[in-house]
């Protein structure tokens, strides 16, 4: 197996190759596309990708970290444009979604920019909570301290979504505004 700590339903079948292998050996513009969709940052895209062969998915992942660190505030905003705001699952109280709706539009008035967040590990029963709660505590936040908890945010969905491209798994939310990683 090319990646030890890859799940059983990713190791290679007959003919093709392992997900880390291809992401190493894949066309740069390719790898680029893929990576716009985890973090829609040309910077990050660019730096993660010129730094193949990863021989580790851990590595890689460290890379995307590091690259993640190093984001302007103008690198922050363009990928902060591509985000929208997590969807809740369909069963979710009226109730809920106008008060997610409200927080929202709070949040963006006050930051300008759309609310950005990681709900990796969170079941999606509590997303609605978890998502309220976060927005709720955030917006007490000033500018600056937003911006850094906003930066660490985008980091941990470019990871979640880097990882669902190379496993096929994960619950970070996604953009709709881009194609969902993997596909």
């Amino acid at each position: 197996m090319a990646i030890p700590s890859l799940p059983e339903q990713t190791r290679d079948t007959p003919g093709s190759p392992a997900p880390l292998e291809h992401f190493n050996t894949a066309p740069a513009e390719e790898i680029r596309h893929t990576l716009l969709t985890c973090l829609h940052s040309l910077r990050w895209a660019t730096r993660v990708a010129a730094h193949r062969p990863y021989p580790n998915l851990d590595s890689l992942l460290a890379a995307s970290d590091e690259a993640a660190y190093d984001l302007t505030p103008g690198d922050l905003a363009e990928a902060l444009a591509a985000e929208t705001l997590p969807v809740l699952p369909d069963d979710a109280y009226r109730a809920a979604h106008m008060a997610l709706g409200a927080a929202h539009a709070a949040y963006e008035t006050k930051f300008g920019h759309v609310f950005a967040i990681c709900l990796d590990g969170v079941p999606p029963s509590e997303a609605a909570d978890q998502l309220l709660a976060a927005i709720r505590s955030r917006l007490t936040n000033d500018p600056e301290e937003e911006r850094v908890v906003t930066a660490e945010e985008l980091r941990r969905l470019a990871r979640g979504r880097l990882v669902t491209s190379l496993r096929g798994a994960g619950n970070c939310a996604t953009s709709p505004n881009a194609p969902a990683p993997g596909k």
